[in-house]
């Protein structure tokens, strides 16, 4: 996890993690780790070590987590380079697209919104 940043790790809740796992892998082309942890059902983004920026985790416990529209908005960054690419995978893989690619300003780059398959308002970020 990354130590210089405010955010070190971020979990986004799910109800079905099989339809979560290939959501997100679709859209943003990795391969999610699944473990189980203490009860958690988890499905862990993958990260380096170095560098900006945190990881996170898609996570099932339907007593501790539920997926929300209008909770914590997560930014995702994409490896693209271009939100527009996978933005434009979003519909196909089950989810909605919210947003499509919008100018944020010329220094801080572009934003969109999308709902994943489980109910979650998410954001991805990228600067072109």
């Amino acid at each position: 996890m990354a130590t210089n940043n405010v955010v070190g790790w971020f979990e986004i809740p799910v109800n079905n993690m099989d339809r979560a796992v290939k959501f997100y892998e679709t859209v943003l082309g990795v391969k999610l780790q699944r473990n189980q942890l203490d009860g958690l059902d988890m499905a862990w983004f993958p990260w380096e070590e170095e560098g900006l920026g945190c990881s996170g985790s898609l996570v099932h416990n339907p007593d501790f987590y539920k997926p929300s529209a209008d909770g914590t908005l997560v930014y995702l960054t994409p490896r693209s380079g271009d939100l527009a690419i996978e933005l434009g995978k979003v519909e196909a893989a089950g989810g909605k697209v919210l947003m499509q690619k919008k100018l944020i300003t010329d220094e801080i780059g572009y934003m969109g919104l999308f709902m994943d398959t489980e109910g979650n308002r998410i954001a991805i970020h990228s600067r072109k």
